[in-house]
């Protein structure tokens, strides 16, 4: 009898067994530390710990090149061109004859006024003689006084042929010089318009051919006025510091992507915005010994309009974009966890991007190790280019 009352006990005494069990061999497999610290469990990242520094800010702006100097040659007499001694696309100097328009009617014109200047000044001569003459007479009365003005008149008349002679003979010169159509400038010359025979008239609309000087050359570049206005501000609040010197260097890109081997400097900046656009234009000039740079090109150009003295510089693979486009970054903060950090960075300076708000100096930012990284899970920390951490010995066996 007394063995029978035991027996409903005796499944409680194993349950409780069990749990007892259990419960030791779970806290073998906790982690030390508890569950919020980065243990031997945790995803290893790699991060990199910013610090303020002077970074040179840098725009890129895109433009095109513009010649130096230009000048479309137009004729300025009627005439057939008789010879044109230039070969196209070559270099001439200023100066140089490029058209010879027939100079035969131009040649007698002037050798006609040349002829009438003559006359007229002999004619003066004459009535310079009479006046004198008559001036003398008159004291004595041997003359009216109107026969002594009227010669005094045909003087003056005379000495007016002679000024009116004298400007038909130069607008004649004039004429004349330009049947030969030269170069105003030195530079680069294009494609002919017209050819020996070719009837040209003055100042028609239609341009003989081109002369370009392009070197130097110029690139006009466009800003916009929002961001000079911020630019501006900057510098006056202390935030941006001015680069060293008056000059203002300009590095360029062209169109395969190439850095031009030379450097420019900007020339001047246009004061008025344009309406349509809200932009700024900038003129640069850059040396073209090589004539590398050819007008109407497609380029971008580097200038840095100043330094920004506590600026954080993070590597492009440690931004990221969320679905707002704002750019954050994953940082490890004091307790080995990750954070999401809203960060500002405008400007990229090689692989990196200059941060100017939402870090500080001494933030740890992850670099590697982002896919394993989520906000507010433990991670081990381990600092850029220092060496990895030896592995764990295996325990002793038992």
């Amino acid at each position: 009898m007394q063995t029978r009352r035991n027996l409903p006990f005796m499944p409680l005494g194993f349950a409780l067994a069990g749990a007892l069990l259990l419960a030791a061999c779970g806290g073998k497999d906790q982690p030390p530390g508890g569950p919020g610290a980065g243990g031997p469990g945790a995803p290893a990242v790699t991060v990199l710990t910013v610090k303020a520094e002077p970074v040179p800010l840098a725009i890129e702006l895109p433009g095109r090149t513009a010649p130096y100097l230009i000048a479309e040659l137009r004729p300025q007499v009627t005439g057939i061109v008789k010879a044109r001694p230039f070969k196209e696309g070559s270099e001439v100097k200023a100066g140089q004859m490029l058209y010879q328009i027939d100079p035969a009617p131009y040649q007698a014109t002037y050798d006609s006024a040349r002829a009438n200047l003559a006359r007229a000044e002999a004619n003066v001569e004459a009535a310079r003689l009479k006046a004198e003459r008559y001036a003398e007479l008159v004291k004595i009365e041997a003359v009216s006084r109107q026969d002594n003005d009227d010669a005094a008149a045909a003087l003056k008349q005379a000495q007016a042929d002679v000024s009116a002679a004298q400007a038909a003979l130069d607008k004649a010169r004039i004429d004349l010089g330009f049947t030969r159509v030269t170069s105003p400038i030195s530079g680069r010359i294009g494609r002919s318009a017209v050819t020996p025979g070719a009837l040209v008239t003055a100042n028609q609309a239609d341009a003989l051919a081109t002369v370009q000087q392009l070197d130097p050359i110029y690139v006009d570049l466009t800003q916009s006025s929002a961001e000079m206005l911020r630019m501006k501000r900057e510098l006056a609040e202390g935030r941006l510091q001015r680069a060293a010197g008056n000059a203002v260097p300009v590095e360029l890109v062209l169109e395969d992507g190439s850095v031009y081997d030379t450097e420019g400097k900007l020339a001047f900046s246009e004061v008025t915005v344009d309406e349509g656009t809200g932009s700024v234009t900038l003129r640069a000039v850059f040396p073209n010994k090589q004539g590398e740079l050819l007008p109407g090109m497609y380029v971008r150009a580097r200038i840095t309009q100043g330094v920004r003295e506590s600026a954080i510089l993070v590597p492009h693979a440690a931004v990221t974009r969320d679905p707002r486009g704002n750019a954050t970054v994953m940082v490890v903060n004091g307790e080995s966890k990750v954070e999401t950090r809203v960060v500002r960075a405008d400007q990229s300076l090689g692989d990196k991007w200059v941060v100017t708000e939402g870090l500080a100096p001494g933030d740890r930012v992850i670099v590697e190790g982002l896919q394993k990284a989520r906000p507010g899970t433990p991670v081990q920390a381990q600092e850029a280019g220092a060496a990895p951490a030896p592995a764990a010995a295996p325990a002793a066996a038992q």
